[in-house]
């Protein structure tokens, strides 16, 4: 885990390395000072020396000038390390993230990423910066003052050496109680931050169905679990500050009582023991910050391993060693394709798929929810890589493509059309970003979206809101539609992509897609048969396996199945935006 984490410092080691040197310098600094204080009372103050008093009131004067510089010039480095090293996780993060593949990023929920991206990435930054400056400050103020006690009186020395015994152990008994609860709660930070953001996502339709209630208790919930663990955690380490207070007082108290005896004794002067004071002081505050230091890094151990596994994660889909980057062409064969989301669980999504499609054939694929279409299509562009068999785009196993060539090859609109906040004209040029304004209507018509976008205030320029919420479900499936056709694919898959739109415009889009893209491989998945019947051949899946796999007319006739969805939506009512027979037709 530190080895990954360490590997992000980069750029900045030298400003990580200058830190602790500056800290250490600052530190010999402020530990003379108790030293020359006794100097000035003892030599000065005691025998009525002035011009000792003006000496070593100088030294001192200089050696605080230095000490705020080196403190300055410490704290800056430190700012400047820990935000970078911060600023690499998380860019770090970020660019793995985007090499996911389909099954890398199902591994990890979207709030954990998110959470792992600004809490704990927050956790590591004040931890690293604690480790540069108060890691290298509290053991080396530590040993420099228990130093100067020794050489100025070892048996009064003794006196703080059992506290800092005593106190020790009742800090790391602190520390080793609340270490597992904080691995607890930023698990529970994953809890609250899916709360947040499912409940923001689907605002409308919790204010649809009235649940702000339910909600609002989901959320008061995960806050409450949250709560009590920091609550949990906080009363164990309240005993820190009483405990350190108590040794503090115990010192001072003995410090007081042993001391008067040995100056009387003539032992020892009166400024060398008011510099043991400054120097006891030193020691038990050094203590208290290595306390919170572990405090600290129990947190960001947490946090580092979190950070640590998205950093490690393999992506499961990577280039072959010498990628193809010319494909020929859109034809796409599956031979005798098996699937699993899980490898080696046995529950296969499809089995023994095995078709053959000429560049530029349009292929119609229907079948019942969980049948497997998405899972199909999306080895195409490979997504996802097949459990056993073969997918071939171009004549050539997919796996042998360089991966940015094949998907710029592969246009796909999924599902769940994403639109991103900015412009229609930047989110059409997500297809191409140089796509000419022109190019860029052409791709709207094709999709029949450039009726719409004419009556909008500000045409192409009119802004998209984030998730598109300022566009009808129909609108953003044609939007999306038009942003595929722009990269200009061989393959062109939409994927349920017309199910917001009406009949009509659906077959406008068919009709362009025909006459405008006819060299296009394009896959249509669809619930409507309208939108599939007019294709070259249609995919019937079941279950994973294909049914049948021929014309519209040939799989009425062959195909139990498909008839069977055919008379329930054309004889039994049409399509939702279809009147119904009524009257003698409905006994026709």
């Amino acid at each position: 885990m530190l080895k990954t984490l360490l590997a992000q410092v980069k750029q900045y080691k030298k400003v990580s390395v200058l830190t602790p040197i500056f800290t250490a310098l600052e530190v010999f600094m402020e530990v003379l000072l108790p030293f020359i204080t006794a100097s000035i009372i003892d030599k000065g103050i005691e025998k009525g020396d002035i011009h000792a008093i003006y000496l070593y009131g100088g030294i001192m004067l200089g050696i605080a000038f230095l000490s705020l510089c080196f403190g300055i010039l410490a704290g800056k480095y430190a700012a400047a390390a820990s935000a970078g090293f911060a600023c690499n996780l998380r860019e770090g993060m970020y660019e793995n993230i985007q090499r996911f593949s389909f099954s890398n990023i199902d591994k990890f929920s979207t709030a954990g990423l998110v959470t792992r991206m600004t809490t704990d990435v927050t956790n590591i930054q004040n931890a690293y910066q604690m480790l540069l400056r108060i890691a290298v400050r509290a053991p080396l103020m530590m040993t420099c003052s228990l130093i100067m006690c020794l050489a100025t009186n070892v048996k009064l020395s003794m006196i703080f050496l059992v506290a800092i015994v005593f106190l020790g152990i009742v800090l790391f008994s602190i520390i080793g109680m609340v270490t597992k609860i904080f691995d607890r709660v930023f698990r529970k930070y994953d809890d609250l931050n899916a709360s947040v953001q499912e409940n923001v996502s689907a605002i409308r339709v919790v204010k649809a169905f009235v649940r702000e209630d339910h909600e609002n208790e989901k959320f008061r919930s995960a806050a409450e679990n949250l709560y009590k663990l920091f609550v949990k955690a906080e009363s164990i380490l309240a005993f820190n500050n009483p405990t350190m207070m108590l040794v503090i007082y115990s010192c001072m108290i003995g410090l007081s009582w042993f001391g008067a005896h040995v100056v009387v004794a003539g032992e020892l002067q009166t400024g060398q023991l008011v510099s043991m004071f400054t120097y006891v002081m030193s020691v038990l505050m050094s203590l208290m910050m290595l306390s919170m230091i572990f405090v600290m890094l129990t947190m960001s151990l947490a946090s580092g391993r979190r950070i640590a596994e998205v950093l490690n994660e393999q992506p499961d889909i990577t280039d072959p060693d010498s990628p193809v980057t010319e494909i020929p062409d859109g034809s796409v064969d599956f031979d005798n394709v098996s699937f699993s989301y899980k490898t080696g669980s046995g529950d296969e999504t499809l089995h023994n798929i095995d078709m053959h499609i000429r560049s530029g054939e349009t292929i119609g694929i229907i079948g019942g929810t969980g049948c497997g279409k998405s899972s199909l299509v999306s080895l195409i562009s490979r997504l996802y890589d097949v459990t056993s068999g073969c997918v071939r785009v171009g004549g050539r196993d997919v796996r042998e493509y360089d991966l940015e060539s094949l998907r710029n090859t592969v246009a796909v609109v999924l599902q769940k059309n994403v639109l991103f906040s900015g412009t229609i004209l930047e989110n059409l040029r997500w297809g191409n970003e140089n796509a000419t304004e022109e190019e860029c209507i052409e791709a709207c018509r094709n999709a029949c979206a450039d009726e719409f976008i004419q009556q909008m205030p500000d045409k192409y320029n009119t802004r998209i809101e984030q998730g598109g919420s300022n566009v009808s479900g129909g609108q953003k499936q044609r939007l999306c539609i038009a942003r595929a056709l722009l990269k200009k694919p061989k393959i062109l898959i939409l994927d349920d992509s017309t199910s917001a739109v009406d009949t009509a415009t659906d077959a406008n889009i068919r009709d362009a897609f025909a006459n405008r893209i006819p060299d296009t491989t394009k896959f249509i998945i669809a619930q409507r048969i309208s939108s599939v019947q007019h294709a070259d051949r249609i995919l019937v899946l079941e279950n994973g396996r294909i049914s049948g796999f021929d014309t519209h007319d040939r799989l009425l006739e062959t195909n139990e199945i498909y008839r069977e969805i055919y008379d329930t939506q054309v004889k039994g009512g049409g399509d939702f935006d279809e009147a119904a027979p009524v009257g003698k037709e409905a006994h026709k």
